[in-house]
């Protein structure tokens, strides 16, 4: 029993220790992105990203929509998307396209500082997220024109709350909720990797999991990190990627090619679900950014020079 208590006790400071580095982050940023907002930022930051969207194949007004996302979070994107009233112009491949700018370029203020706590620069990560996005937008749409696929008109298939509260006692209310429930996910994750360890599955998840990492130059110890961070989210798979690195479990290259892939793919079954309900296709929103995610980081990873550089200038 009371090694029980002890084990708990050590868990509580543990997740205590992650949390408060992650707010530290997470805080500054968000202030800065809400004042930009309140400045009208993201409506400028919007335009200037118009011309851009037709290299995607997207209108230029879809432009608001990519910049709401950058700054702030999908969920915002989603209302501006509907409140545009684009989406019955759209066919299901250039949602999917507008869904694949969504998922690789989001929050990139909160979630860039994250990446540069873990030691990968800003230009690292504008360059691997935006830059990324627009690659892979760009062939989503060649490939989907040329082969005349996914043409046909989109279907909406999701409605905004009645009456959001978009006050800034609102919006700090819902900020406070969303940092509560970090901290209760963040603390259920430490948990449940210590079941596994326990449990052995750890062993099995990592064996199982070798091969990809292998390819990717990710050592077998990120293995539970990437796992998590792919599933859940980069903001959780960040957190304990923090643990792991405070302990000495791994390497810098580790840490920069699990953050890299990431930052690519992460969050696979929350975001993948809600840019489904704008009526986007898996065959991209999933599949092409899994795969995008794999060579790019593959051949990042068989660039050692490059990576230990772009490592040590952080």
């Amino acid at each position: 029993m009371m090694r029980l208590l002890r084990e708990c006790r050590i868990l509580i400071q543990e997740s205590g220790r992650v949390y408060w580095t992650l707010l530290k982050v997470m805080i500054p940023a968000l202030l800065i992105v809400k004042a930009l907002d309140m400045l009208g930022g993201v409506s400028v930051f919007g335009q200037a990203l118009s011309p851009i969207m037709q290299l995607v194949g997207l209108p230029d007004d879809v432009g608001i929509v990519w910049a709401t996302l950058i700054l702030t979070n999908i969920y915002a994107g989603m209302l501006v998307f509907f409140n545009l009233g684009v989406s019955e112009n759209l066919t299901v491949a250039q949602v999917t396209v507008l869904g694949v700018l969504m998922l690789l370029a989001h929050s990139l203020p909160v979630e860039g500082a994250i990446a540069k706590r873990m030691g990968v620069s800003w230009r690292v990560t504008i360059a691997l997220r935006f830059g990324g996005a627009l690659v892979l937008g760009f062939l989503l749409h060649q490939f989907y024109s040329y082969f005349d696929l996914l043409q046909q008109p989109s279907q909406l298939m999701w409605q905004p709350p009645a009456n959001p509260d978009t006050s800034f006692l609102g919006w700090c209310i819902g900020q406070v909720k969303t940092m509560a429930w970090i901290y209760v996910i963040i603390l259920s994750l430490m948990i449940i990797l210590k079941i596994l360890r326990v449990l052995g599955i750890e062993r099995l998840m990592h064996a199982l999991l070798y091969p990809i990492l292998r390819m990717l130059g990710i050592g077998k110890a990120a293995a539970n990190v990437a796992v998590i961070g792919t599933v859940l989210g980069l903001t959780f798979g960040a957190g304990l990627l923090i643990k792991e690195a405070e302990s000495g479990h791994l390497t810098k290259r580790d840490i920069f090619l699990t953050i890299g892939f990431l930052s690519l793919c992460h969050s696979v079954i929350e975001d993948t679900m809600l840019v489904l309900l704008l009526g986007a296709d898996l065959s991209g929103i999933l599949w092409a950014r899994l795969a995008f995610a794999l060579f790019t980081i593959a051949i990042l990873a068989r660039l050692p020079f490059v990576s230990r550089r772009l490592v040590e200038t952080n």
